[in-house]
């Protein structure tokens, strides 16, 4: 039987140095969680978001799926979306792509994948929205990159038409959702430059 003994191990170390650098730390961290920004990004295990935002556990609040969507009958989804807004009353909602994310990809091919082909149903509709757009392009990559880039702006809209954000900006609730890329090549996050801070 296999063991997971060395992530414990690594654990042990890493609290170990979190308590070297600030003795309080998990105690303040205990008593209480307050965090500016919600991520809502990809599952791919090459994203993950406190570390490439250089934060510390605590300061952000974190929901991922399969290429980051936000789909309005996902109760989990918009689950995290109402306690982050209502209960942690984050500012920043954060919508994060990354370039050769898995969900893309699968989402431009014709086989087919099982039960995800559900899910990814929602990216193919991103491409139809897009069609003449992304069928410009020869370079598969190009492509796919474009995809990730329109899906991650898809996603800030559905943001902004949940309920959630709506009745949050109704209230005048300083609030703003952005939408970004990781670039996994040099670790670099791009703004697409579509931040949202209220209702239209």
């Amino acid at each position: 039987m296999s063991s997971i003994q060395h992530l414990f191990d690594n654990n042990q170390q890493w609290a170990e140095q979190i308590k070297k650098q600030s003795p309080d730390f998990f105690k303040n961290l205990s008593e209480q969680q307050k965090p500016k920004y919600l991520w809502i990004g990809c599952s791919d295990s090459r994203v993950p978001a406190n570390d490439l935002l250089g934060m510390l556990p605590g300061e952000v609040f974190v929901h991922r799926n399969i290429a980051n969507q936000v789909i309005h009958t996902d109760l989990n989804c918009l689950s995290v979306i109402q306690f982050a807004v209502d209960v942690l009353e984050v500012k920043h909602i954060i919508v994060c792509g990354h370039y050769r994310c898995g969900g893309i990809q699968a989402a431009l091919e014709t086989t087919s994948h099982g039960l995800i082909d559900n899910w990814l149903r929602h990216i193919k509709d991103v491409y139809r929205f897009h069609k003449e757009k992304l069928e410009q392009l020869s370079d598969e990559t190009e492509k796919a990159n474009l995809l990730c880039e329109l899906n991650v702006i898809e996603q800030v809209a559905n943001v902004s038409n949940s309920t959630i954000l709506r009745d949050a900006w109704e209230r005048k609730q300083n609030l703003t959702i952005h939408g970004v890329v990781y670039n996994v090549h040099d670790g670099i996050l791009k703004d697409l430059n579509v931040s949202i801070s209220e209702k239209s």
